[in-house]
């Protein structure tokens, strides 16, 4: 399977397809036929898309290589499976597919022995990996059956560190189940619909060295393993002393200094006192100039190293010319035929395309132009943060924002709001500026809390939303969240493809007459409080009469909740009611006194209830009339109780699976189903979305009514508290006494990030005899108990929860999981 553009390996492969990338100064297909040939498959098809007619040439017929080549071209892309659909006609036997844009050893006859002794329809070659989250995850029962894939999970769906290599053995009945000229992918599609069919599919652990070419870290990698002898394939050349390859007709002048292991390839020449490092590649016809240093790099057939010119751990293309004194630092890549002027600096991580120019002297510290950088996530739990001025400046801003706006249709309307700090207010506007660039109009509110943004995203038929404000409980980060057409959390498919576009930096230039534009629409608070309303008992919250203590703890709540207050007949005493922006965000600490001052203030003002809410009015925090502060996980079985009490509108309750199991209890106990999702906000808040869930809420103050807004938002779950208990006719302490109480422990357990796929396989293993659900890590149910251990996807943690019958047997539960992670990774 040779037809890949291989966008991540830019600019390598700007200007040819991923397949004739080289590897010690072999292209990647050349290394893969050679392993097939080796185990005696010489017939062999070549399916092409991305610039098809450059492997036809090279590589014609295939009589220089002893194989029989056919081709197969796609005129659109087919995906993996309908591709090799689209050479269905050259297969009529059992036959394997490989990526030719893979390096690897595995031993192919293996694969295929197993999959004859099995009489299977397909057999897929497994790999265990260090860190599974960029392949396709694959489980199997004790007899090798496949019994579930998972795509290029996240950390809270890998369940095992054996992954997909992409090498297939199958039998030519496998077409019947594969559309013809349609896009149909292997793993997304095909095996799926055979396992729903209980079709055999098995999988075949094999060892020997697997890399994905994916990126370009993997193709500096797969150079050195290849130079560490890690590869068992035939580098070419002659080995001479101290690991050295040479290619024929190379010139090494005697006063050379080479380090091996290093390949030197063909007609090469390497002059007076260069210096060529181990694990550095130096492609055919290649020319180091005097006093040229080269370092674990790599660079390209017929280029030129000019005297004093310095390469450390970079790639350089075919046909360049790196003039006298310049230097290329770490990471640095330079697609084919580019100049690189005298005494030029190239600094670390940038990616020059190919056919550019760099002016003598001058010093490079981005991109040029549109060019990937190494796969990082940009995203993280809450959107994108970062120290301020550090990690998070206003020129990341108007990049993240530029994708963005890249990922929308031009034209496209956005709505965007902060908190009150100076801080936010110049990262946001440098995402207007990033928006704007790109033809994409902004609604700006300005200083607004995001739930306000949220709902005009709701309203008004925007695209999306972002919102600046101070990380919680961290006065010295900012973060953006980014919000769908729903005003909910965007998802991880529409991160990834923004990400894309950062990466790239390949973004949408609208033109002069195109550019977005801004506005500032008024009113929005009170258009928000007002639909906020129309969702009320209101006529009951007034007769109640409730004496309340607000804390609004300097946040956005003064600019919304006077609005509401004047329509329920509430009588308030407000706390610290107004926005402060050196204080946009307060630490644990200061929430606890906050919380301490507001239940002084409910006991001494004899109130019916105080509530705090937080600074991006997203979470409420109570405390009853006798001034006793509702935990977390209490106020989540609370509104449980409440919601499925009072609310008319029939429908579920949707809780993570990190909530006790009484929500169960409760909400059986009204007639109402509970829908358990993974621990994220964006998951509670999809289960929200649906027709048949009236609420969802999570332990940490976070609550969701989706008639009014499909997300979190503390002055909604303030109002509705206020009706549920007008309808109860209850003090609030009396309704809390009356609910079951659950004994939850909660712990994080240290795990280096290459042992998670490892931890998650072995507990799949001890588990094997027990209940599990697998909606988001592994969740183990024993007798009155059940633990949840769950792979943080930002931190080097485990995050283990569990739920029994006491206190100390909760506690006793996690530390078991805890010293359980800990032998794995001492090991």
């Amino acid at each position: 399977m040779a037809g890949g553009e291989g966008t991540r390996l830019r600019p390598l492969t700007s200007n040819q397809p991923k397949p004739m990338v080289t590897i010690v100064n072999k292209t990647t297909l050349e290394h893969i036929i050679e392993l097939v040939k080796k185990h005696g498959i010489t017939d062999i098809v070549v399916t092409l898309q991305f610039l098809p007619q450059q492997i036809k040439h090279y590589f014609g017929e295939g009589f220089d290589m002893g194989v029989n080549l056919k081709y197969s071209i796609e005129e659109s892309p087919l995906g993996t499976a309908g591709s090799v659909k689209n050479a269905e006609g050259y297969l009529d036997e059992t036959f394997i597919v490989i990526s030719g844009d893979a390096l690897t050893d595995i031993d192919l006859s293996q694969v295929i022995d197993f999959h004859r002794r099995k009489k299977a329809l397909v057999t897929v070659a497994l790999k265990q990996v260090e860190n599974p989250l960029e392949y396709g995850v694959v489980i199997t029962d004790d007899n090798k059956k496949i019994v579930r894939f998972l795509e290029k999970p996240t950390w809270g769906d890998v369940f095992s560190d054996t992954i997909n290599t992409g090498i297939y053995v199958l039998e030519p009945k496998i077409f019947e189940y594969i559309p013809k000229d349609k896009p149909f992918d292997f793993s997304q599609d095909l095996f799926p619909l055979l396992l729903k069919k209980g079709l055999p599919l098995y999988g075949c652990v094999v060892k020997g060295y697997w890399c994905d070419i994916g990126g370009l870290e993997q193709y500096m990698l797969a150079q050195h393993d290849f130079l560490k002898g890690k590869v068992k394939l035939d580098p070419p050349g002659i080995k001479m002393l101290k690991d050295i390859w040479v290619g024929e007709g190379a010139y090494i002048h005697p006063l050379a200094k080479l380090t091996g292991p290093l390949i030197i390839g063909d007609y090469a020449r390497i002059e007076a006192d260069a210096k060529v490092g181990k694990y550095s590649v130096i492609g055919n016809n290649v020319r180091v100039a005097t006093k040229a240093r080269v370092d674990r790099a790599v660079v390209g057939e017929n280029s030129y190293i000019g005297p004093n010119a310095n390469l450390n751990y970079c790639v350089v293309g075919k046909n360049c010319d790196v003039k006298s004194g310049a230097r290329l630092a770490e990471r640095v890549v330079v697609g084919d035929e580019c100049v690189i002027g005298i005494n030029a600096v190239i600094n670390h991580d940038v990616k020059i395309y190919p056919f550019k120019t760099i002016d003598a002297g001058a010093i490079i510290n981005k991109s040029i132009i549109w060019e990937t950088r190494g796969m990082h996530t940009l995203f993280g739990k809450s959107g994108i943060s970062g120290l301020i001025n550090i990690d998070m400046t206003p020129a990341l801003a108007i990049r993240v924002a530029a994708a963005y706006g890249t990922f929308l249709p031009k034209g496209a309307q956005v709505v965007t709001s902060r908190d009150s700090s100076q801080v936010s207010r110049m990262i946001k506007r440098a995402v207007l500026a990033g928006l704007n660039s790109t033809g994409v109009h902004c609604r700006d509110l300005r200083v607004a809390p995001a739930t306000v943004n949220r709902f005009n995203v709701h309203t008004t038929g925007c695209l999306g939303g972002i919102h600046v404000r101070i990380c919680p409980f961290d006065a010295q980060s900012v973060e953006i969240n980014f919000f769908d057409s729903s005003g909910v959390n965007i998802g991880e498919d529409i991160q990834r493809k923004i990400e894309r576009y950062y990466y790239r930096e390949d973004f949408r230039r609208a033109s002069y007459d195109e550019v977005g534009n801004t506005v500032f629409p008024s009113r929005t608070s009170e258009f928000y409080a007002e639909g906020l309303l129309k969702t009320l008992a209101k006529e009951a919250i007034r007769k109640r009469k409730f004496k309340i203590v607000v804390d609004y703890v300097f946040g956005s709540a003064p600019l919304i909740l006077p609005h509401v207050i004047g329509k329920l007949g509430l009588e308030v005493i407000s706390l610290n009611a107004f926005a402060d922006e050196d204080r946009a965000t307060i630490s644990r600490r200061e929430l606890s006194q906050f919380m301490k001052q507001l239940s002084q203030t409910v006991k001494i003002f004899k109130a019916d209830l105080g509530v705090l809410i937080d600074s991006n009015c997203e979470k409420a925090y109570f405390v009853d009339e006798r001034g006793e502060l509702i935990t977390p996980n209490l106020a989540l079985l609370l509104m449980t109780e409440l919601v499925a009490q009072f609310e008319k509108k029939k429908g579920g309750i949707a809780v993570p699976m990190a909530a006790p199991l009484v929500v169960e209890e409760i909400a059986k106990k009204h007639g109402r189903k509970v829908k358990r999702t993974k621990v994220s906000a964006r998951s509670l808040m999809e289960a929200a979305s649906q027709k048949d869930i009236v609420f969802a809420g999570a332990q940490g103050g976070g609550y969701i009514f989706p008639q009014f807004l499909p997300a979190y938002d503390g002055i909604m779950s303030f109002c509705k508290l206020l009706e549920y208990l007008a309808k109860a006719k209850k003090p609030l302490s009396q309704i809390v006494a009356s609910l079951p109480r659950t004994h939850l422990a909660h712990k994080n357990a240290f795990c280096p990030w290459d042992y998670k796929g490892l931890v998650m396989r072995r507990l799949m293993e001890r588990t094997r005899d027990k209940k599990v659900e697998l909606i988001d890590g592994i969740k183990i149910f024993d007798t009155n108990r059940w633990a949840l251990i769950l792979p943080d996807p930002e931190e080097p943690v485990f995050r283990i929860y569990a739920e029994a019958d006491s206190e100390s047997r909760a506690q006793a539960e996690v530390n078991n999981y805890i010293k359980f992670i800990k032998e794995i990774v001492s090991i």
